[in-house]
């Protein structure tokens, strides 16, 4: 190849590829606005409300942060927003062994900051973290799921509640709450937990039915 066919190829071949990269980088930029979730005013002051209490020295989210404490990028998909507000503002009244001491957080900031860890939840991270690893048939046997185990994974109750050593740690462990609890406390405290537990940072599940209420509280039984 002559030096003026090779001067020739490399003009006109970075051309080309500028070209497509301007190409891209338009497609790109007119997409991003329709593929970010909404910034609200109030997911803004939860994001100052995160970086007035710190938490990111004890948390991480978009990978950034402090490993002291769980990953918060994927929490609101985990814990119900009633769990997290009470939590926030005051996590030993929900979890005694909690480590996160009392901020001070107010209601109103605690709203914030719970609008904000949902927008997080909204970002697209190629499924990073990866989600707890939670048996199939949550410590009870093997074989096909009964309804009530279906509806306890279905509802996320793992990420919470542990049977077996597998689970969530937040709430209490339920391994044995068959031996500890009758039906009727198991089936009031689906319908309305805080009718039998004074201020429970667990959500309402009436909305389920009065089958599927019947079915969960039935799997609950068999965990003895």
């Amino acid at each position: 190849m002559s030096n003026k066919a090779a001067k020739n190829l490399f003009i006109f071949g970075s051309l080309f590829f500028f070209v497509i990269f301007l190409a891209l980088t338009f497609d790109t930029m007119s997409t991003l606005d329709k593929r970010a979730p909404e910034i609200t005013e109030k997911v803004n002051a939860g994001k100052m409300a995160w970086h007035k209490y710190d938490c990111i020295g004890c948390h991480t989210i978009l990978g950034n942060g402090s490993y002291f404490a769980p990953d918060m990028t994927k929490v609101v998909e985990r814990k119900p927003a009633g769990y997290l507000k009470k939590f926030l503002m005051d996590p030993k009244s929900v979890n005694a062994k909690a480590a996160m001491p009392k901020l001070g957080i107010t209601s109103e900031e605690a709203d914030n900051l719970v609008a904000f860890l949902d927008w997080i939840s909204k970002v697209d991270t190629n499924g990073w973290p990866p989600k707890p690893i939670l048996a199939v048939a949550a410590g009870v046997g093997g074989g096909e799921l009964t309804s009530g185990q279906k509806i306890y994974q279905a509802q996320g109750c793992s990420g919470c509640h542990m049977i077996n050593g597998i689970g969530g740690t937040t709430g209490p462990e339920l391994t044995k709450v068959g031996s500890r609890r009758d039906r009727k406390w198991l089936y009031e405290h689906f319908e309305d937990p805080s009718k039998v537990v004074a201020n429970s940072a667990m959500p309402s599940y009436k909305h389920l039915g009065d089958q599927a209420l019947n079915e969960l509280t039935e799997y609950m039984l068999t965990l003895k």
